[in-house]
Order: structure tokens, then C-alpha cells, then sequence
């Protein structure tokens, strides 16, 4: 293999759109699986809990991918290790393909895993290889991921209907998976890391980083939780299987303008704060009026699907941003990430079994709850970290 050394420069914008084929299958499978959720349940006799825990297990072994990215990445390299994690994606989707149980959930534990690794790695490329604007690209790389998530839950049904059954489904997303691995390989496999500086520890006693897990898992409880939930919810409420989906569906894309303006109008002048904050607002409005009202007169559901969908789509871009901007380094920033993204996916992770346990016991109203409860705690994370400016080496 040639050395790193004599390899020649990647352009910026070669690696950029590597990772945005990389950042389209992060959320393709997980956005798959919830129009298709009562479907499932019907045909496999499982349990509302037992189908969150399909979720929750994705979510788990993300955190999990996130946990071992870094010392994966130093053993085989950051692009060697992403290519690793968009194996274990299309190897999980494929799974999906058996209709049982088991496989449902073993095919979970292989996309959640081979997720966290891509997300950590894709992180470290980021920072070290597009530096300048490590705002857009974050928020680019959300939009793709994004992107990915809403032509899965809008083509769910049409593809059960096509293939004749949710499994199949589930398992047609195995093609752009192996797509994108072979559209990254090539376009990296010159890259090398840019800096000499050693491997950092996760920071669990930096007061930084753990504020900026608190935000990031608090975002990605609301994220997964609605996800997970939200389809079924609207189903309770009456609306057709159909139309459920198309609430999804509407929830996934206004996180992509969401995703892509937030970021680039806080790094103008790494405002972070007044765009955490307003994440916040949009969270806490959207779930209040759910509660209170989840279908208004006229209106429908729109104004509260909108406001969450806000704040959950600007809301993990700017955690990832945060750490970019107020870390010194691309090996510190890895660190962090890591360490941010893994807790926050395995905090996350509680959040689709405990809702599926409420909706059993007491209804979607309870299982609410739980987001509102994640939307005041990150409040707090934003007035602990956001005006005093709180850096890594601050703490």
C-alpha cells in the first residue's frame, strides 16, 4: 500500500460528496421501519414494547459503533473504518430481508452498529479535511442523511405493495447501501489524517463535553422518539396508515431546510446559543400542542409537526458544530464526538421502548411525556453552555 506520506491531495469537494453517499444510508433504515410498524406488529403477534425495542436496539449499537470508532479508526484508518460501518448497514438491511422476529432485531443490531462507526469516522474526515467550512458541510451531511430518511418512510408502503411484503421492504435498502461503499472507497482511499497529534481519550471529566452529551442525547431522544412514534400516534388518532405516513413523512423533510439554514446562519458569527435556544422554543411548542391538541381545526396537525421537526433537524447539526468550533483540534474533535454521539444514542436508545411501555399502559399521551421531559433538560444544557461560551479547554 502506498505510504501515507507520498499519497496525492483528495479535493475537498471529491470528499465531500463521499460523504454525503456515506450520510444517505445513516437514517434510510431506521426511517424505514416505523410506517410499517402496526404492519409488523399485526403479522409477527409482537407487542408495542418488543417493536420499540427494535428501534431502541439500533439506537444502542450506535451508540455502541460510536464508543469503538476511534480506536477502530486508528487501527485501520478513518476511511477503512467508515467502509467497515457501510458493510455492517447493508449486512443488517439484508437481514431484514427474513420475516421473524429474530431477524428483525439481530438485522437492527447490525445497522445501529455499523451507523455509530460511520458517524464518528465521517466526523474526524470532516474536520480534519474540510476545516473552513466545517458548519456547511455538517449541515450538508445532515441534509443527505435526511434526505435519506425521507424517501424511506415515503416510499415504505409503496415498496411493501410492490415487493409484496414489509420485509422486502425493509431489505431493498441493502442497494444504496452497498452504492455508497462503492462510491467511498475510491473517492478516500487517498485520504490521510492531516495531523500528527496523539489519540485523545474520551473527555467523560470535561465539563464541555459532557454538556455538549447532554444536549446532543437530549436531541436525539426527541429524534428518535418521534421517529419511532409519531406514525402510530396520528394511526390512534385515526388517520389512515397512509396518511400517517405522509406525517412522517412532512416531518422528515422540514428538518432538511431546517438542517442546512440553522447551521450556516449560527457559524456567520459562531452564534450558537440564540439557535440552541430557539431548537428549544420549536421542540416545547411542538410536543405542548400535540398533547393539548394534536389535530386542529383547518390546520390539522401541521403547525406542531413542523415545530418539532425544526428543532430536531437544526438541533444535531449545531451539536456536532459546537464541537467542531469549540475544540482544538481534529483529534480532540474526534474524541468528543465520539464520546457525545455515543452517549446520546445510547441515552437515546431508552427513549422508543419506555414510550412503546407508556403507549401500552396508558396511551400516547404518557408516552409524550418522555419527550417533553427530553425538551427541558436540553434547555438547561443551552443555558449551561451557550452564553458563557464554555470551550474544551475551558474545562
Amino acid at each position: 500500500m502506498t505510504p501515507p506520506e507520498t499519497r496525492q491531495p483528495v479535493r475537498p469537494v471529491v470528499v465531500l460528496l463521499a460523504v454525503l453517499a456515506l450520510g444517505l444510508n445513516l437514517r434510510a433504515a431506521l426511517s424505514a421501519y416505523p410506517p410499517l410498524l402496526e404492519t409488523i406488529r399485526a403479522d409477527l403477534g409482537v407487542s408495542a414494547g418488543f417493536a420499540g425495542l427494535v428501534q431502541a436496539a439500533t439506537i444502542l449499537m450506535m451508540g455502541a459503533g460510536s464508543f469503538a470508532a476511534p480506536a477502530l479508526a486508528r487501527r485501520t484508518g478513518r476511511e477503512q473504518a467508515a467502509a467497515l460501518g457501510v458493510s455492517a448497514i447493508a449486512l443488517g438491511t439484508l437481514t431484514h430481508g427474513l420475516p421473524a422476529a429474530v431477524p428483525l432485531l439481530v438485522g437492527s443490531l447490525a445497522i445501529g452498529l455499523g451507523i455509530g462507526v460511520v458517524g464518528v469516522a465521517i466526523t474526524g474526515v470532516v474536520r480534519d479535511h474540510l476545516p473552513d467550512r466545517a458548519g456547511a458541510a455538517t449541515g450538508l451531511y445532515t441534509v443527505s442523511m435526511m434526505g435519506g430518511a425521507t424517501v424511506a418512510s415515503l416510499t415504505a408502503l409503496p415498496l411493501q405493495d410492490l415487493l409484496g411484503g414489509w420485509w422486502w421492504a425493509l431489505a431493498a435498502w441493502t442497494v444504496p447501501a452497498v452504492l455508497a461503499l462503492v462510491v467511498w472507497w475510491p473517492a478516500t482511499r487517498r485520504l490521510h489524517d492531516v495531523t500528527q497529534a496523539p489519540p485523545v481519550r474520551l473527555p467523560w471529566r470535561n465539563r464541555f463535553a459532557r454538556l455538549a452529551v447532554l444536549f446532543q442525547a437530549m436531541s436525539s431522544v426527541q429524534f428518535y422518539g418521534w421517529l419511532t412514534w409519531l406514525a402510530p400516534l396520528y394511526e390512534a388518532q385515526g388517520s389512515s396508515t397512509a396518511r400517517a405516513a405522509v406525517v412522517l413523512s412532512v416531518w422528515n423533510v422540514v428538518q432538511i431546510p431546517a438542517a442546512l439554514l440553522v447551521p450556516l446562519l449560527a457559524e456567520r458569527r459562531r452564534a450558537w446559543a440564540p439557535w440552541a435556544a430557539f431548537c428549544v422554543v420549536c421542540a416545547g411548542v411542538g410536543v405542548v400542542g400535540i398533547l393539548v391538541a394534536p389535530v386542529l381545526p383547518i390546520v390539522g396537525p401541521w403547525p406542531w409537526v413542523v415545530l418539532a421537526s425544526v428543532a430536531v433537524g437544526a438541533g444535531f447539526p449545531l451539536g456536532l458544530a459546537v464541537v467542531a468550533w469549540r475544540t482544538p483540534d481534529g483529534a480532540t474533535s474526534a474524541s468528543v464526538s465520539a464520546l457525545t454521539l455515543g452517549s446520546a444514542y445510547v441515552l437515546a436508545a431508552l427513549a422508543p421502548p419506555v414510550m412503546g411501555v407508556l403507549i401500552d399502559l396508558a396511551g400516547f399521551r404518557a408516552a409524550l411525556v418522555v419527550i417533553l421531559a427530553a425538551v427541558v433538560v436540553q434547555g438547561v444544557a443551552v443555558v449551561r453552555l451557550g452564553p458563557r461560551r464554555v470551550t474544551y479547554e475551558d474545562s
